[in-house]
């Protein structure tokens, strides 16, 4: 889909005439699911990308006002959805804008971060999940089971076998599909990723795109231990979080699955390197 500035602007032109006035700017990266604009200096417009994306707009339009009543860290809030219009098919949501530079862009010290983070994850799992969206299609079952993937990531060690240690990453997805999440469920955020976790001076001030947010198992969003911490922060950040080693067996997993069917990018490959790494310490220490 060519979604623009443009587009943008003329969609809030046409339904919400209280702000059509505003300038609308693109914010770079501009996402995969959804294409973000900037809306004057206070609000954020939010597209889809494909129909696959669009029902994240009525689930965050209903939840996130209530998950923000009980978080402290601010988070994303729809001020209105709109309708298809203007040639573009799909629903969309004007948003409150939050301050801050994601953490993908930031370079100091991240200890900070990882105690912040680890604290926002016990707050919103705390958080009653009345009626929630349940793991599904809507948000890439995360919170679900991780035998959804099973096939596609046995698939991929098969094919990246020369690249990557296949035994440790077969290794680390068995024992991620030994367990499964027994406790209550749990609200998940579904894309705890830098690019929506925002900061201050390495402070985490906001957290955006709930897109995959539901309700299940929280073994999703500790993957950031490997996909940003590392070292120090990320002991720190598994310290901070009582959760149990079959969740943190679940979260590699999860690491797993996304750097493995992404392999391409050099970031990925850091990632299956760190893990299966890790595993080798791991299983020597317990001889």
């Amino acid at each position: 889909m060519n979604i623009t500035a443009e587009l943008a602007s003329q969609l809030v032109r046409e339904q919400f005439a209280q702000w059509g006035h505003l300038p609308v700017e693109p914010v770079l990266p501009g996402g995969h699911d959804n294409r973000t604009f900037r809306l004057g200096s206070h609000l954020a417009v939010r597209m889809p990308s494909h129909t696959r994306y669009e029902p994240q707009v009525e689930k965050e339009y209903r939840w996130l006002p209530y998950l923000a009543g009980h978080l402290s860290i601010p988070v994303t809030e729809p001020q209105a959805m709109g309708s298809p219009g203007a040639g573009y098919p799909l629903k969309w949501s004007v948003n409150r804008w939050l301050p801050g530079r994601p953490a993908l862009y930031y370079t100091g010290d991240k200890s900070a971060l990882a105690t912040d983070l680890a604290s926002f994850l016990q707050s919103l799992w705390s958080i009653p999940v009345n009626a929630g969206p349940l793991a599904g299609q809507h948000n890439f079952y995360r919170g679900g089971p991780l035998s959804v993937y099973d096939g596609e990531t046995r698939q991929a060690i098969q094919v990246l076998e020369d690249p990557i240690d296949d035994g440790a990453c077969r290794r680390i997805w068995e024992q991620a599909l030994d367990s499964t999440w027994d406790q209550r469920p749990v609200w998940v955020h579904g894309d705890v990723a830098p690019g929506n976790l925002l900061l201050d001076q390495g402070k985490l001030c906001g957290v955006i795109d709930f897109g995959c947010m539901g309700v299940g198992d929280p073994a999703c969003d500790l993957v950031m231990a490997w996909t940003y911490f590392q070292g120090s922060s990320r002991q720190r950040f598994m310290d901070a979080l009582p959760v149990d080693a079959s969740t943190w067996n679940r979260a590699r997993g999860w690491a797993l699955w996304k750097a493995l069917i992404t392999y391409e990018q050099p970031e990925s490959q850091r990632i299956v390197g760190d893990l299966t790494k890790e595993h080798r310490r791991l299983s020597d220490s317990a001889q």
